[in-house]
């Protein structure tokens, strides 16, 4: 794996063949934003800002790794803030790793897997009031094996478990992630 640069992931954003609608709309809106905001892979920006998360698989592609996200209140995917880093593939991984403990992770490809402009709604975190705000997102399609051990993250989870695609779509509590972006990767992971 090699470290991206913000050109290089720009570039990477650039050349991506978007699903659907959805994709295409966010390509556009998370490339401009990147490409006009020098703290868009920082937290400091209020408005919006870079998220990479995973869509964890196990080796046949039956099962997906969920995490029970203490802010929202559902089981969901893997993933984080970049928090200055211009390398989301590492940051996908860095954050599997840290949310369920799993210690083998590997990308099934270093390219972008989806692009998503998620709402965050506003919310307390470590006694602090966050405002709503937009994650400018990259997921990238990670691997691993599914008897490993996991572990949770008492402050961000509460809950680790792998699931069948069927049963991830019925743990989620978010209409709009089942509908519009568990669907889709679930879609997209049988196109492989």
């Amino acid at each position: 794996m090699s470290a991206k640069n913000r050109q290089e992931l720009l570039d990477e954003i650039a050349a991506y063949h978007p699903f659907n609608e959805q994709e295409e709309r966010d390509k556009n809106l998370i490339f401009q934003w990147i490409e006009q905001h020098e703290d868009a892979f920082s937290r400091e920006n209020t408005v919006a800002h870079v998220t990479a998360s995973a869509w964890m698989v196990n080796k046949d592609r039956s099962k997906v790794l969920m995490v029970y996200h203490n802010i929202y209140n559902s089981w969901s995917w893997l993933g984080g803030h970049a928090d200055g880093e211009t390398d989301l593939l590492s940051v996908a991984i860095r954050e599997v790793k840290e949310e369920a403990g799993i210690a083998h992770v590997r990308p099934v490809s270093e390219n972008i897997f989806s692009l998503e402009s998620l709402t965050v709604d506003g919310h307390v975190k470590k006694e602090k009031y966050i405002s709503s705000h937009l994650h400018l997102n990259i997921t990238y399609l990670l691997e691993a094996d599914s008897e490993e051990d996991v572990r949770i993250k008492a402050d961000e989870n509460s809950g680790v478990a792998w699931f069948t695609p069927e049963e991830a779509l019925q743990k989620s509590t978010e209409p709009w992630f089942v509908e519009r972006v568990y669907g889709k990767l679930i879609e997209k992971v049988k196109r492989i």
